[in-house]
């Protein structure tokens, strides 16, 4: 008998794949005619979850997506100045409020498999193991997020639970809302006193579980262009990077970053003036502070955002948690500006600088306890408290190769003058290199070549070394 190589192909691949997604993707001998043929196909069972689950993936990774539920309706602004893929913003960003005026049009693994993405509120998330080598021994602290020197270990394991408001609708009032399960050893650099913060403030466990958001959004479309209106617990308003892994250009952080606010809880109203116009008030109980802690206060937030008509130039400034400043846990008076600027089709920049200070610190050595989990200052001789202040500016150069490619380069300077953010009173400066790969939509590969020095005195490897040299990546798998 003369073996048909198709048959042989199409045999192997059913012996292979899982029994549900092998009835699914059968193909039929059309050589042989069969009569019940019909019948068989009318009363094929459909397929099971994780068939749905895996199907996703094999027409993502081949390039060839699911068609969208249903149709996309149009955006209500300008047009987006980025590629997202293979950038995690399609705009350039502002915290504490969907973008107004942009349909929700993503699809996910999960929520295809559950209901074919027919229904708002959406379950996803990723897990993102990492891997790095350092020429610190005993940790990379302050880098961020591999701060555990040469291991492998999972970063983050994070389910969403999400309803995004309408705003491109200027009919009626609508809502959303967000829930977040993070797991991982990066729950520290989003852990909030109050907020299930023992096993990090108190035990410095290295895997631990944060409630990282929790907010409701309100849309009100009749107040100028649209307004969101967020009550909860949100990412600290301004900044380029952000906690989760995905919404960031480089794996690691800049110690920009690193030492900056995390989230805050309270309300914060967004906005949308026209176009290029954004505005943003609130008030919330301080930085990384749950409101029923004796730290929470008051605390002002005010930013505006101004884009130019050709989309080409944001500028983003925040007055961040402003109160009296005086020493409570991370009660950081920050003052942010950002500019993202678009030279060509394939490059871009992102550059934000800040200063922050915190009054009344208690001193290094000095007969006053400082918050657990926080640094004491490096006060003046004999000054049992003092202002600690610190500024930092950082810029992320990113040329796009391709929809699944782009390269990033980063440039971080940081003064901690009082020692308050990092426990040594120094100037820092990093520069790190990073390639990002797509594969498809779901799968996100960022090796990455980081060098870094402290000025001043050795702080890497606990007070070791002047310098540190890592290699790193991540891999984040979107589910």
């Amino acid at each position: 008998m003369r073996l048909n190589p198709r048959r042989c192909f199409y045999f192997l691949l059913l012996c292979l794949l899982p029994c549900d997604i092998s009835r699914g993707q059968q193909v039929p001998d059309q050589s042989e005619p069969n009569p019940e043929r019909g019948a068989a196909e009318s009363t094929s069972e459909p397929k099971s979850f994780f068939a749905r689950w895996a199907e996703f993936y094999r027409q993502d990774w081949s390039g060839t997506p699911a068609a969208s539920p249903g149709p996309t309706p149009a955006r209500r602004g300008v047009p987006s100045p980025l590629d997202s893929p293979p950038f995690p913003n399609a705009d350039w960003s502002y915290g504490g409020s969907p973008v107004i005026g942009e349909p929700d049009t993503n699809s996910y693994p999960l929520m295809t498999a559950i209901n074919q993405a027919k229904s708002r509120t959406k379950l996803y998330g990723w897990i993102d193991p990492t891997l790095n080598f350092s020429t610190s021994a005993h940790a990379n602290a302050p880098e961020a997020n591999d701060v555990y020197s040469n291991r492998f270990e999972m970063n983050q394991i994070v389910l969403y639970a999400e309803r995004l408001p309408d705003s491109v609708q200027r009919d009626h009032i609508d809502w959303g809302y967000h829930l977040t399960a993070l797991y991982g050893t990066d729950y520290r650099f989003t852990v909030a006193k109050g907020y299930f913060s023992g096993p990090w403030l108190n035990d410095h466990r290295q895997y631990g579980f944060d409630p990282t958001l929790e907010y409701v959004d309100v849309y009100i479309p009749q107040v100028a262009q649209g307004m969101n209106v967020r009550m909860g617990r949100f990412i600290s308003v301004p900044g380029i990077e952000a906690q989760l892994a995905p919404n960031n250009y480089i794996f690691s952080h800049s110690l920009l970053y690193a030492i900056d606010p995390f989230t805050d809880t309270g309300l914060l109203a967004t906005i949308k003036l026209n176009d290029q116009w954004l505005v943003q008030l609130g008030i919330t109980a301080g930085h990384d502070v749950a409101l029923w802690t004796p730290d929470a206060k008051p605390s002002a937030t005010a930013c505006l955002s101004y884009t130019t008509e050709s989309v080409n130039d944001n500028f983003y400034t925040c007055a961040n948690g402003i109160n009296d400043g005086k020493y409570a846990y991370n009660n950081l008076q920050q003052y942010d500006a950002t500019w993202y600027h678009k030279f060509s089709k394939t490059v871009h920049m992102a550059t934000e600088t800040w200063y922050m200070y915190e009054r009344d610190v208690p001193a290094v050595g000095g007969s006053i306890h400082p918050e657990t989990g926080t640094n004491p200052a490096y006060c003046l001789m004999g000054e049992p408290r003092c202002t600690a202040p610190e500024y930092a500016v950082v810029n992320f150069l990113q040329k796009e190769l391709s929809l699944h490619n782009f390269l990033s380069f980063r440039s971080d300077f940081l003064d901690d003058k009082k020692g308050q953010r990092t426990g040594y009173a120094t100037r820092y400066s990093e520069n790190t290199f990073m390639w990002c790969h797509w594969i498809g939509t779901t799968v996100q590969i960022r090796p990455e070549v980081r060098f870094e020095r402290a000025w001043d005195r050795k702080t890497y490897d606990n007070g070791q070394r002047h310098n540190q040299l890592t290699v790193a990546s991540d891999l984040i798998l979107h589910f």
